[in-house]
């Protein structure tokens, strides 16, 4: 079984414009509602392509009651905690000429309900997979990933891990089985500006000499690369089309890579194609990918 874990998930408000001028009322043109956050979307997508999952984490009030009910309309299971207090977050994500985003907190989580999520974690089987992504609300502890892979070390459970800097780079000792940052999140850890695909590939191999077991770099436009454990190196340009929407593009990529490493008995080629195909296709549609869309652009790579 998949589980994914979003720990400050968010209503998001998906809009575009013609222009955006800082001060005046701008109007849109288009807009959506979302259920989001990162795990979300890889729950999301490893649905559309026809694999289960559930997703856990944390939802409060009037958001937290969408944040669900957007999940059960697309078949998706959760198992969240359910705050008492404050509501799950909403995140409005604008595309003028560029794109801006501007994030909401999120609601207060306290120690009790914190070991609530530890304790359904606690219940994750021998070959499990468990995806940890995005960021952590400011009433969780620094060190939320490490505590978790930690308590399941040596319990033969799959992890995956998309994170910023400083919390990917403390789990890494824990040897995750998948971490994807993109090309500029890995230059940032690093304190480097990074250019060249051999510059990534030295910089990836380093998050291999620190504990990651694969390291998946997305990078846009660009396509993505990969490191495995094996010693085995892939490099794929993206697909061509058009840019629609770039929000959840890499948790797509994620979701992509796990469809095709079952279905494929664990083949790293066939696993890698599929993450760009699938991260392509969400980010050529105004929703995330689905199963055709990812065929058919898995055809133009391979």
């Amino acid at each position: 079984m998949i589980y994914t874990v979003t720990f400050n998930p968010s209503l998001d408000y998906i809009v575009r414009l013609d222009h955006f001028t800082a001060g005046e009322i701008n109007r849109v043109n288009y807009e959506q509602v979302l259920a989001g956050g990162k795990g979300i979307n890889v729950s999301i997508v490893l649905g559309n392509l026809g694999h289960a999952s559930t997703a856990l984490g944390f939802v409060a009030g009037f958001t937290g009651e969408e944040i669900k009910r957007q999940l059960r309309e697309r078949g998706v299971t959760s198992n969240f905690v359910q705050l008492a207090d404050g509501f799950s977050r909403i995140n409005v994500k604008a595309k003028a000429h560029s794109e801006t985003e501007i994030n909401g907190q999120g609601p207060d989580i306290s120690d009790s309900q914190r070991a609530e999520l530890f304790a359904q974690l606690d219940k994750l089987q021998a070959g499990d997979t468990l995806v940890l992504a995005g960021s952590i609300p400011k009433t969780l502890p620094d060190d939320i990933y490490e505590q978790i892979m930690a308590r399941l070390a040596g319990r033969d459970i799959r992890i995956v891990v998309d994170a910023e800097k400083r919390l990917l780079l403390n789990v890494l000792k824990y040897h995750p089985f998948l971490i994807k940052p993109n090309n500029h999140e890995l230059g940032d850890m690093f304190g480097v500006k990074l250019t060249t695909d051999e510059e990534i590939l030295t910089y990836a191999r380093k998050l291999q000499e620190m504990g990651a077991t694969n390291v998946l770099i997305s990078m846009a436009g660009d396509g993505a690369m990969l490191l495995t454990a094996d010693g085995q190196t892939f490099r794929c340009p993206a697909p061509q089309g058009e840019l629609v929407n770039s929000v959840g593009a890499g948790d797509s990529m994620v979701a992509g890579f796990l469809t095709g490493y079952m279905e494929s008995g664990g083949d790293f080629a066939q696993a890698f194609h599929m993450g760009v195909a699938t991260g392509s296709a969400s980010a050529f549609s105004s929703e995330l990918a689905t199963r055709p869309e990812v065929e058919a652009l898995l055809k133009t790579i391979q």
